[in-house]
């Protein structure tokens, strides 16, 4: 499991670093300061995940009109393998953990070379093929249960056993609600303990709600992980800076939490 006995906090970088490198390399650095354990991105190919003139989900589209073409916009944002590997090397510099989501199996591979711990994002909670393919390097999994019935996390953990991975040893369920974002009456943080004693795994929680005090109430319950959007600037033009944590906001986060 992770070494520390402590919270591992992720400040979740995501694409807010708008598809440029040296914005992905602050993002890293104020992470660090503000206190967190590791900062997290997204890795993909486009081509490889988004059918041409896709549109873009309701809520990309509420706070930018301008294009609705979800490929395209993707795209823009997309991180090369080898801006990957210097960012990696960043973070190892700035003495930050670094970690990404793969949204196809090319980057789950490439990213084996460079990661001991992989977050698996709710959109492929049920991507069994994806999964088996992240479960044979044999490394830590967060696996965010974000749009999933306990019926289908049942299947996911059934199958994570069928393929013999160990869930006891490699798995942290993470509970997630996938609106950005998360009303308060949608929390639902109950699910943590129930989770941990269902499946008997140890889980933690990835927050999409506007404030920081869901977070704190969910290390009470039991969360070994917290997740948090993380930017630079709450205005930048993006789909998660306004639903993010600033530096001031997280470094308190941080605080509450220790």
């Amino acid at each position: 499991m992770l070494k520390s006995k402590n919270v591992f906090i992720i400040a979740e970088a995501g694409v807010n670093h708008n598809g440029k490198l040296s914005l992905a390399k602050e993002l890293a650095r104020k992470a660090k300061k503000a206190g967190a354990d590791a900062v997290k991105f997204q890795t993909w190919i486009t081509e490889d995940i988004i059918i041409p003139k896709t549109k873009k989900p309701i809520y990309q589209m509420n706070r930018n009109k301008k294009n609705n073409d979800q490929f395209n916009f993707a795209k823009k944002l997309e991180l090369s393998f080898e801006e990957f590997v210097e960012l990696k090397k960043f973070c190892k510099k700035t003495k930050i953990t670094f970690l990404s989501t793969p949204d196809d199996v090319k980057s789950a591979k490439f990213l084996n070379k460079i990661q001991n711990i992989f977050k698996i994002g709710s959109p492929e909670f049920n991507n069994f093929f994806l999964i088996k393919e992240i479960c044979k390097f044999n490394k830590l999994i967060l696996l965010s249960t974000g749009l999933s019935s306990i019926k289908e996390i049942s299947e996911t953990i059934n199958f994570l056993k069928r393929i013999n991975f160990d869930i006891k040893k490699k798995l942290i369920l993470m509970h997630c609600n996938s609106a950005y974002p998360t009303p308060y009456r949608d929390v639902n943080l109950l699910a943590l303990p129930e989770l941990k004693k269902k499946f008997n795994v140890e889980v933690g929680y990835s927050d999409h709600t506007n404030s920081d005090e869901v977070s704190i109430a969910a290390v009470a319950l039991g969360a070994k992980v917290i997740e948090k959007h993380f930017t630079l600037n709450k205005k930048m033009d993006g789909p998660d800076h306004s639903t993010s944590l600033d530096y001031k906001e997280f470094s308190n986060l941080v605080k509450k939490i220790r």
